[in-house]
């Protein structure tokens, strides 16, 4: 019998998805600003934890695994403006920062690894788990300095710190996966090529995407609201083709932006703004994240969090603090810069959730490992930094 009425139970629906997504995050985030006066990513975190298994359980498993396009497309924006902002000549001319960002990411890497083994933790999840701690969060830096519009000598070095670290973390992963393809004793031919695949074809689809944008906007010329649009189609076009060719999507999205920054060397990119258009993805990006994290894995893996928070904090400090002076910032600013770079969030879901889809039981195991510190750092993070940043007086907008 034919009828008129919808079928039950509903097909899945991506649109309706992310305005629920989208609405659930809005209202979580005002009512923390609010109420708490925190950033209002808590409260996009919040509300995840409550739609998801640890609460509710709304957003289950199979639904978040839906939601994941708009991660991707979050992290693509957040990294392609980062990776925009990360210009060569102010690193050659600023060796102090670049040493900086290589000695903060090889301490934390160092620290993060040698803690967990110490606490009994296999090798190679060590390794890997500790090559994901060198990352910072780049949506919640950006974020929490756009929501403060926060400008300043903390605030720049934040955000070149937090796009040389996310650039060190996707090669050390990477290259983590020839160690892994030989535990799980794969083939010569994947053990040797599949890093190399993954890190040159990301890296040439970066560079392919960037040079199409400088040859379009030269084409379109100074017109800001079009910029945009080849932008954001690019960006898209990116993000499908990393998907579809199983590169990097996080890596090539980062290429981009540096790329992007540092061939136009006739300045026909304009310094176009994207965090309204990605404004409605980063709210999903966060309540998803909230979503794939559960407290019981803190409940049962609370000392290695602890851990690995700690170890994590530490190698990032003495990096900083160590060679901050030298690079020419002003007195005091190294430990609000240190304070920071604590946030980790849907990067690091990401690359667990990378790790994963290559083997599912590695990546399980790891995400016990390091979902329980990101659950800590997701929550702490945006309070970190929302902190350093008025501590700095960078912050023009502290009670929007």
């Amino acid at each position: 019998m034919t009828t008129f009425l919808p079928g039950y139970p509903f097909p899945p629906n991506p649109v309706l998805l992310f305005g629920l997504l989208l609405l659930a995050g809005i209202v979580g985030g005002e009512l923390v600003k609010r109420a708490l006066r925190l950033p209002r990513i808590v409260g996009y975190v919040l509300i995840g934890l409550l739609l998801g298994g640890s609460g509710v359980n709304l957003l289950d498993a199979k639904i978040a695994k839906e939601s994941w396009i708009f991660v991707d497309i979050a992290l693509g924006l957040v990294l392609f403006d980062l990776g925009r902002r990360l210009h060569f000549n102010w690193l050659r001319n600023d060796r102090w920062l670049l040493a900086t960002g290589l000695l903060e990411s090889g301490l934390s890497f160092g620290c993060v690894y040698f803690t967990l083994t110490y606490l009994g933790v296999e090798a190679i999840y060590a390794a890997v788990a500790a090559a994901i701690g060198v990352s910072t969060s780049p949506a919640v830096v950006l974020l929490v300095a756009q929501e403060l519009k926060a400008e300043g000598q903390v605030t720049e070095r934040a955000l070149n710190l937090v796009a040389m670290n996310s650039v060190i973390a996707f090669i050390l992963t990477t290259m983590l996966l020839s160690w892994l393809h030989h535990v799980y004793r794969a083939s010569w031919t994947m053990i040797a090529l599949h890093p190399v695949y993954l890190l040159g074809g990301s890296l040439i689809l970066g560079y392919l995407a960037s040079v199409a944008a400088i040859q379009l906007s030269r084409w379109i010329g100074k017109h800001a609201e079009r910029q945009v649009v080849a932008l954001l189609a690019l960006i898209a076009l990116s993000i499908g083709a990393a998907r579809m060719l199983e590169l990097s999507v996080l890596l090539a999205l980062l290429a981009f932006g540096v790329f992007s920054r540092n061939l136009d060397e006739r300045h026909d990119l304009m310094a176009v703004d994207l965090s309204s258009v990605g404004q409605m993805f980063y709210v999903v990006l966060f309540v998803v994240s909230g979503a794939k994290l559960q407290l019981v894995e803190l409940m049962t893996g609370g000392v290695i969090a602890a851990a690995y928070v700690i170890a994590r904090f530490a190698g990032k400090s003495i990096a900083v603090m160590s060679l901050t002076y030298f690079s020419g910032a002003r007195a005091g600013s190294a430990g609000l810069l240190c304070i920071a770079l604590t946030p980790m969030s849907g990067l690091a879901l990401a690359m667990v959730h990378g790790t994963a889809n290559v083997y599912p039981d590695f990546g399980a195991k790891l995400g016990t490992i390091v979902l329980s510190a990101v659950l800590i750092l997701e929550l702490i993070g945006p309070i970190a930094v929302n902190f350093a940043l008025n501590r700095a007086g960078e912050a023009k907008d502290a009670v929007a």
